[in-house]
């Protein structure tokens, strides 16, 4: 108990001694003015507020949406603005200027994150690439996957971990962070004994290399991605929040890259990415381990749409998900979410297009959220 408050309290008994009791008045106007004081130093020394905790910022892979973003830049960064997302993770311009884009974050007061560029693209021309996102306010550049023949296993991979060091220290040198977005492929184990995305992270020190971890391949890899995501604690600034729902055997890679044109073969597995919160992932579990390792973005990505529902309302239903698991009770109804889910797409009479005015069924009838409900 601090001097202060003992005194208070010592002087306070004294008020009860006959002597001071004989002049009443004045024993009672002190004796209220010493209660106030005590009252006031109870609250002051006595109770501490928990730390309010700060608000975890959401951004989207913008490879979620490549047909709207190719077909309308500002009118799907706009979408994603009014859906309630913080930021976007680009992955191409589709050849609309840095500073065009940039004059659209700012209007839009969308965080432009990060932005995925193919590690050719970064050999190629790494000074172009910082220029061209820099100028947008990007923080970092992340190498979205590596090409068959420079993944782990092959005489080609060790080099290819060598040349991402440099390209660190030129992201480095110009006040940007370099980032490595994973795969399942990473996950290969090498004759050590590690696996190949841990090599990668053990060869590149940390201030030339953070992590972007894609907790959908982690946990496709058979890995807890809640715990690995904390084995990288504070390397792990940007995360990828990703869903999905599988049954059968692995065979083949169940994804598209950025880049990279593939023969579709006959799906020997059922394989389906899902808006997060509607798949196999256990969100909750997540968002723990995104507080323990001290991350500081979630990205929400979903490479092909599922469920009945465009690439516009796959990104809403799981924003509203990841919002209603953030903060229960204060952010938008999850029930109203659901109504939502979709509806643009399965009603009669809407197109395609109004997805990304599905709030209020804005071009479709009126009534159509509402049927969906029922």
């Amino acid at each position: 108990m601090s001097a202060f408050l003992t005194k208070i309290i010592t002087n306070f008994g004294n008020f009860f001694k006959p002597s001071i009791l004989t002049d009443n008045q004045n024993t009672m106007k002190t004796l209220k003015s010493l209660v106030i004081v005590a009252l006031a130093a109870v609250m002051l020394f006595g109770c501490k507020s928990a730390p309010k905790e700060e608000k975890i910022p959401v951004g989207v892979q913008l490879y979620s949406v490549r047909d709207n973003m190719e077909q309308d830049f500002y009118g799907t960064l706009k979408a994603i603005k009014e859906m309630g997302y913080d930021g976007v993770e680009f992955a191409g311009l589709f050849g609309n200027t840095p500073e065009q884009v940039k004059a659209w974050c700012d209007e839009l007061e969308l965080n432009p994150i990060s932005a995925h560029v193919p590690l050719a693209d970064m050999m190629a021309d790494i000074d172009g690439v910082i220029k061209t996102y820099k100028a947008i306010g990007c923080q970092y550049l992340a190498v979205p996957y590596l090409p068959e023949e420079l993944r782990p296993g092959t005489d080609l991979f060790e080099p290819t971990v060598a040349a991402i060091a440099e390209l660190g220290k030129k992201v480095k040198a110009a006040g940007m962070t370099l980032l490595y977005h994973n795969h399942d492929f990473e996950f290969k184990t090498l004759e050590d004994g590690s696996y190949g995305l841990d090599y990668i992270y053990s060869t590149v020190p940390a201030d030339l290399l953070q992590t972007e971890l894609d907790l959908c391949w982690v946990k496709y890899s058979g890995i807890d991605p809640a715990e690995y995501l904390r084995k990288y604690t504070d390397r792990s600034p940007v995360v990828h929040f990703k869903d999905y729902y599988f049954e059968g055997e692995k065979e083949g890679d169940p994804y598209a890259l950025i880049g990279i044109e593939k023969e579709e073969d006959a799906p020997k597995t059922v394989f389906e990415f899902r808006p997060l919160g509607c798949g196999m992932q256990d969100l909750q579990s997540l968002i723990d381990a995104f507080k323990d390792a001290h991350s500081k973005w979630i990205i929400i990505e979903q490479d092909n749409p599922s469920m009945g529902m465009c690439p516009m309302a796959s990104i809403k239903k799981g924003l509203c998900n990841l919002k209603h698991m953030l903060c229960p009770g204060e952010c938008e109804q999850k029930e109203c979410c659901d109504k939502q889910e979709g509806c643009c797409d399965k009603k009669d009479g809407c197109s395609e297009d109004d997805c990304a005015k599905c709030d209020k069924a804005e071009g479709c009838e009126k009534s159509c959220c509402e049927e969906k409900a029922e």
